[in-house]
């Protein structure tokens, strides 16, 4: 009986060992992985706000004030109110600690519907068609040097648009730090660009050109409805100033770096893009600027010549930073849809391997090709880009809500609550304002497209019909054995 006794317990000793054996060959647990800092917290900021904008057409914002007084502070003011928001979305990413922007904020503040809203009209317009038109305002640059005197056929931009989004996507697929280190590296090559022509402008001061800047504010054209169009446009240049929430899982402690990287990148952009405009009218005047196809590329030639092909160059750096960085974000939102049952499920998993949402980006850079292949899609954003500051506002209000209905919520930061209403009525007026200058049938198609969801979330989400799911069930198979995906595993904090 003793040997026998011995043997059973050296039995159970061994298959111990061997439990522990496989433990210890397991792979890693199957969800997003903390792998960005602080750094890269800053230059995803910078990297995705800093894109085309400010390099191509800062005159839509002088156009709308007509002087040069008027222009530097709406690109101050913008800065301000980009920052507040920020602050805003600090607060909500530090108490709600989910990826996905303003789509789980949305779902604690009000429920499911209008986070499938919001979700509904990103993924399948603003999001995808803002991705193709960065990758398309790349190719023109990258392609004008191959046809000199003459503008690069469409079809060269388009491919060449398409390749990029293509490159993007697989290298967002395959890492979250080849993404992250692709975005620090673009972001400083565009800072490169950026200093020199700061730099640049504050010789030009030193040496006496500041012409330009006498009686500034004569001939300004300041009212109600031009100052919000022009609030409007100099607002899109600092779009992104809340691309950190997309990401907020893969943050290495979010309470820290993520209200840190906001403090200190957007004030960086907003000093930047001030300081990028004052050099610029150290050179152009007003009408000059206006007539300028390209803002950066006139300076270049006036200032920098004969080394004014560095300016196209680095500009097609930065919007290609910018499309990176929006890629990378804009996947997660894709991925925490799919993840709480508003997308298909498949886009919620994770790659075993890779450890990236990589069905959820794959998904985003295929529906951006498909915006690459009409003529002209400039005016489809225009049109759908109040819809941004609509969600904007209704998110900020989400905060106000949450203030006292949410009360047991940790708020590691809390801002006063005067910031979150100054924001929100901003953006009701942002909302407004081209409405009543400009009213067109549009906006009216553009609210009706967002209210269409509807019709998709209540056979598919709510009611949870059987035979969607059928369908949906061996294309979900046949997608995580060729992706090699998984679902991914709870993330607890």
């Amino acid at each position: 009986m003793g040997e026998e006794s011995l043997r059973s317990r050296k039995g159970e000793d061994k298959g111990k060992e061997d439990i522990q054996s496989i433990r210890s060959h397991e792979p890693p647990t199957t969800k997003l992985q903390k792998q960005m800092g602080l750094l890269s917290g800053i230059c995803m900021i910078v990297g995705t706000i800093i894109g085309s904008g400010i390099f191509v057409s800062p005159k839509s914002v002088l156009a709308n004030v007509g002087a040069v007084g008027p222009c530097l502070t709406i690109w101050a003011a913008c800065g301000i109110l980009a920052t507040l928001g920020a602050l805003c979305f600090a607060e909500l990413g530090t108490m709600i600690t989910k990826s996905g922007g303003e789509y789980p904020y949305l779902m604690e503040a009000f429920g499911p519907v209008p986070a499938f809203l919001f979700s509904w009209t990103s993924l399948l317009v603003t999001k995808p068609s803002s991705f193709a038109i960065i990758c398309l305002s790349f190719a023109e640059y990258a392609s004008a040097p191959f046809y000199p005197g003459c503008d690069p056929p469409q079809v060269v931009i388009k491919c060449l648009a398409a390749a990029a989004i293509v490159v993007i996507t697989i290298v967002n697929s395959l890492s979250v730090k080849l993404g992250s280190y692709l975005q620090n590296f673009l972001t400083a090559a565009k800072m490169i660009i950026v200093t020199i022509i700061i730099t640049s402008g504050i010789v030009l001061l030193a040496q006496g050109k500041t012409g330009n800047f006498t009686d500034a504010f004569k001939d300004s054209k300041v009212s109600v409805s031009s100052i919000s169009l022009a609030l409007y446009n100099g607002l899109w240049a600092y779009d992104g100033w809340n691309q950190l929430n997309y990401i907020t899982e893969e943050l290495k402690n979010p309470y820290r770096n993520l209200p840190l990287s906001i403090i200190i990148g957007i004030p960086l952009v907003t000093v930047c893009y001030v300081l990028i405009n004052i050099s610029y009218f150290t050179v152009m005047t007003s009408t000059e600027l206006l007539q300028s196809q390209a803002v950066a590329v006139t300076f270049g030639d006036r200032v920098l010549y004969p080394a004014s092909w560095i300016v196209p160059l680095f500009v097609a750096f930065s919007t290609i930073g910018s499309a990176n960085g929006t890629c990378f974000t804009a996947g997660r939102l894709v991925y925490v849809a799919g993840r709480e049952g508003h997308m298909l499920k498949v886009l919620s998993y994770i790659s075993v391997k890779r450890l990236t949402p990589a069905p959820a980006i794959i998904f985003y850079g295929a529906i951006a090709i498909i915006y690459i292949i009409p003529g002209d899609i400039d005016t489809l954003i225009n049109y759908f880009s109040f819809a941004v500051w609509i969600f904007y506002g209704l998110t900020i209000l989400g905060l106000i809500v949450m203030r006292f209905t949410r009360t047991e919520l940790r708020r590691p930061i809390k801002v006063p609550i005067m910031i979150p209403v100054a924001v929100m009525l901003v953006s009701v007026l942002l909302v407004l304002a081209p409405i009543v200058s400009a009213p067109e049938l549009a906006y009216l198609y553009c609210l009706l497209f967002i209210l269409s969801g509807l019709v998709v979330y209540l056979p598919f989400v709510h009611f949870k019909f059987n035979w969607p799911q059928k369908i949906s069930k061996p294309i979900t198979i046949h997608l995580q054995m060729l992706l090699e995906v998984v679902p991914a595993e709870e993330a607890t904090e």
